[in-house]
């Protein structure tokens, strides 16, 4: 259990503007080198000029909102409780992020592309694969949902890019581990903090996300709070047409704890109302081997971590957590 200590103001949470990396070289490189040192400090940053516009993410708080509103029964149709796949509703209470910490004051609706049955992936799917579950009677809401989607992922290989050379590394050098994945969203509700809260209860418990890199769009309420290398507890305030960035734990085995995968938090405590986020957890494909890069090797050339599936990593992680899906 990590107790709960209140956060200082954010002062060093850097904003990175991507707008360089999408016009040349040079700006891709000067990116990048941002992109290394906010890894290294923090494993934490905002992103601007990233080219998703506002309409879009807009869209999907609204189809959250519409969703969440539904009775209880309703979005209970389309849990994930009791069954092997992470698609779908998990209802307040249903994961507990920090191990020894009382369940998250927390709801969620989970998701990623449909695929048809001749794509790659559903040949040698995941053991825990399954398909969307869209709820019926709610129009627009999977087509308004997938209009995200899309350029997120987009976006989400362009970062990853920009992390392989800030690592000296071939820019397409995770190319191949995103060729046949399919990435889950994740629509959250965070309803007020409750005086009655039990002991150590927060919106989500303190916790590294496990994957390698999170993109999360909140709304205007606030509530994120990150640990820096230092382990300084930080307000992650929202920033108007940015998104955050947070690096996983395979980045860290990647290389070699070089770069910071985050504890992070939510605490619903001063809007007075309901918090709405979503999270893109951009994860490679289940057989991806995660070993450590030849240019984070340790002198002796023995890495922390041993080499591992991505799939291996994340069913790990599931098991520690247990409560029906994957990450925060």
């Amino acid at each position: 259990m990590l107790l709960y200590t209140p956060p200082k103001v954010a002062t060093h949470i850097p904003v990175i503007d991507l707008a360089p990396s999408f016009a040349n070289d040079a700006g891709r490189t000067s990116v990048a080198h941002e992109i290394h040192k906010a890894a290294r400090e923090n494993g934490f940053f905002y992103v601007a000029n990233h080219g998703i516009e506002r309409t879009f993410g807009d869209g999907v708080f609204a189809q959250a909102k519409r969703f969440f509103a539904l009775p209880d029964e309703r979005k209970r149709s389309v849990g994930v409780a009791g069954k092997p796949g992470t698609r779908g509703y998990a209802q307040l209470g249903g994961q507990t992020l920090d191990a020894g910490s009382p369940p998250d004051l927390k709801e969620a609706f989970n998701f990623a592309a449909d695929l048809t049955p001749d794509h790659p992936a559903m040949l040698h799917p995941a053991p825990d694969f399954a398909t969307n579950q869209w709820p019926r009677d709610l129009p627009g809401f999977r087509e308004q949902l997938m209009a995200y989607y899309t350029p997120m992922c987009a976006l989400g290989l362009h970062l990853m890019a920009l992390i392989a050379r800030s690592l000296d590394m071939p820019d397409d050098f995770f190319a191949d581990a995103y060729r046949y994945a399919n990435p889950s969203l994740r629509l959250h509700r965070y309803p007020p903090q409750p005086k009655d809260a039990a002991f150590n209860q927060l919106g989500a418990g303190a916790h590294t996300d496990w994957g390698v890199i999170t993109l999360l769009l909140q709304d205007e309420r606030g509530g994120l709070e990150v640990q820096n290398a230092a382990g300084e507890w930080l307000q992650a305030r929202p920033i108007p047409d940015t998104f955050v960035v947070n690096l996983g734990d395979m980045i860290a085995r990647w290389t070699n704890g070089l770069y910071h995968s985050n504890s992070h938090r939510v605490l619903n405590n001063a809007s007075g109302s309901d918090r709405y986020s979503m999270a893109l957890f951009y994860n490679p494909q289940y057989e991806t081997r995660v070993s450590c890069l030849p240019t984070c090797l340790p002198p002796d050339g023995v890495p922390r971590w041993p080499e591992c599936t991505a799939g291996e990593h994340i069913a790990e992680m599931r098991r520690r957590s247990h409560a029906g899906y994957v990450g925060e």
